[in-house]
C-alpha cells in the first residue's frame, strides 16, 4: 500500500512538472468503483442529458450511478467479447443502452490483444501479442458516426477508458463540433507504446479546443475536463 501511494505521488509530481494540473475550479462529485472512479460537474446535468461511456469492461458502477442520481439515458459501448457476454448476464435499467462497438479514429475493424487471463477484461489495441491470449478484430467507429447514428446533437458527458486508443480517437473528436460538454478520459501514458510527449501534446490540443482540467484521480490516470462553454466562458475557438 505504501509503495503504491509512493508511485502515485511520483506520478502526480511528474504531471505537475509537465504543466498537467487542475486549471478550472468547479464543484465536482465522483462515482464509480475500483479503478473506474470518475469525477463529474453535476450542475450542468439533468434528466435530459446524454451520456456516452466507452470501454465498460465488467465495471459499470459509474454508469449505473449516473442513471440513478440524474435519471439520464446512458449509452455504453464495448466491442470485446468478454464485456459483451458479461453485459448480457446483467439485469440493467431501461435507461442503460449497450452497443457492441468500440471508439476509434476510423470506421472498420480494429485489432485487439486478448488478455491472457480469463478474468481480465482489458483488451487493448496497442501492444504485443507475446504472452497474451492472441488477437481478435472487433468493430470500431468514429465518434461523429456513432453520434449521427444515435441522433444525438450534443453529448453532455463523454467517458472513455479505451486502453490507449484515446490517442487516435480524441484528435478525431476534436475535429468535429459541437464538442462534448464534459470529457472524462483515462490516459494510458504508462503504456510503453505511448510516448509521454504524445500524451502532453494531446492535452495541449484539448486545452486549445476550450477544455480545462477540473479533476485528476489519485492514480494520475483519470482526467475530467469541462468545456468552457458549459461554464459560459468564451474561448478563442468558440
Amino acid at each position: 500500500m505504501a509503495f503504491r501511494r509512493l508511485k502515485q505521488a511520483l506520478r502526480k509530481r511528474k504531471l505537475n512538472h509537465s504543466g498537467i494540473r487542475v486549471d478550472q475550479r468547479v464543484n465536482w462529485i465522483a462515482y464509480g468503483a475500483r479503478s473506474g472512479i470518475w469525477a463529474i460537474y453535476p450542475d450542468a446535468l439533468s434528466s435530459k442529458s446524454v451520456i456516452y461511456s466507452f470501454g465498460v469492461g465488467n465495471n459499470i458502477a459509474w454508469d449505473l450511478a449516473m442513471i440513478e442520481h440524474y435519471g439520464v439515458e446512458l449509452h455504453a459501448f464495448d466491442p470485446t467479447p468478454r464485456s459483451i457476454d458479461w453485459i448480457g448476464e446483467q439485469s440493467l435499467p431501461q435507461e442503460f443502452h449497450f452497443h457492441p462497438v468500440g471508439l476509434s479514429g476510423f470506421d472498420g475493424l480494429r485489432g485487439f490483444v486478448v488478455p491472457r487471463r480469463g478474468h481480465q477484461f482489458n483488451y487493448s489495441s496497442i501492444g504485443s501479442e507475446v504472452g497474451s491470449g492472441g488477437k481478435i478484430h472487433c468493430p470500431v467507429k468514429r465518434f461523429a458516426k456513432l453520434q449521427a447514428e444515435l441522433a444525438h446533437d450534443v453529448i453532455d458527458v463523454l467517458k472513455m477508458d479505451i486502453e490507449g486508443e484515446e490517442i487516435r480517437a480524441l484528435p478525431d473528436i476534436l475535429a468535429n463540433s459541437p464538442l462534448p460538454g464534459q470529457l472524462l478520459v483515462e490516459f494510458h501514458y504508462n503504456y510503453p507504446e505511448i510516448l509521454y510527449d504524445s500524451f502532453l501534446d494531446l492535452v495541449g490540443q484539448l486545452r486549445m479546443a476550450g477544455y480545462r482540467i477540473f479533476h485528476i484521480s489519485e492514480r494520475g490516470y483519470e482526467f475530467s475536463f469541462i468545456h468552457q462553454r458549459v461554464l459560459g466562458v468564451a474561448t478563442n475557438n468558440d
